[in-house]
């Protein structure tokens, strides 16, 4: 079985808002224990990145990010965006011009597509493509158009919230070439991609979610 850990971050199971994660690395909030850091790190297999986007720890709300970039919002300062085009070398890094600024809720992505709420303008879903270097698809899943929140997408498997309707799954599943599955994540919650982290070789879930939701989501991502 690949990495995998169940935990929580700064006291929340939402684990999903303090982190983003590649395959390669992870960028975490600057101010969570260095423990707590470890943990993730270990669990999805990559480097850690402290850092601060929009002067606050929550990360995984403020960018999305592939092997081939990191997509930030807007309320990211000047200054971060430099730091992270530092410790980053390789990735495009690039700012989404959009009101829809927590992109991280609005956003799922892996290294050949992503999928973005539907109602992002043409601008920022050109500003996405090209700064994660993917095919864009406007959609949105059990009536949620916050694709990131709601949803988890990795290069092996995709997760979809539990109201997500079988026309829907039809639908993605085709788009994607991906089986995906049903499922919440900390006992009940359909903030399933605020409840986790994960890419191809591991997944962070959030403490109380159960055993019966971590199985899902391990069969959707292809884990085993």
């Amino acid at each position: 079985m690949m990495p995998i850990a169940k935990h929580n971050i700064g006291g929340s199971d939402y684990v999903g808002a303090f982190a983003c994660v590649t395959d390669t690395l992870m960028l975490i909030a600057r101010n969570i224990d260095a423990r707590e850091r470890h943990i993730a790190a270990e669990a999805l297999g990559v480097k850690a990145i402290p850092v601060s986007l929009a002067e606050s720890g929550m990360i995984g709300l403020f960018a999305r990010a592939n092997s081939n970039g990191i997509a930030l919002s807007n309320l990211v300062d000047h200054h971060e965006v430099e730091e992270l085009k530092s410790q980053c070398d390789g990735l495009r890094i690039g700012v989404v011009d959009s009101n829809l600024n927590a992109i991280g809720n609005n956003v799922i992505t892996n290294d050949k597509i992503a999928i973005i709420n539907p109602e992002y303008s043409e601008k920022a879903a050109h500003q996405i493509s090209d700064i994660l270097g993917v095919e864009v698809i406007r959609d949105e899943l059990g009536g949620f158009k916050t694709v990131g929140a709601n949803n988890v997408l990795t290069n092996k498997g995709i997760v979809i919230n539990n109201r997500t309707t079988d026309k829907e799954k039809e639908r993605i599943d085709g788009l994607l070439g991906m089986d995906s599955i049903r499922t919440t994540a900390n006992t009940g919650s359909l903030s399933v991609g605020l409840s986790a982290i994960a890419n191809s070789t591991g997944l962070l879930v959030g403490d109380s979610t159960t055993g019966f939701e971590l199985t899902r989501i391990i069969n959707a991502l292809n884990l085993e």
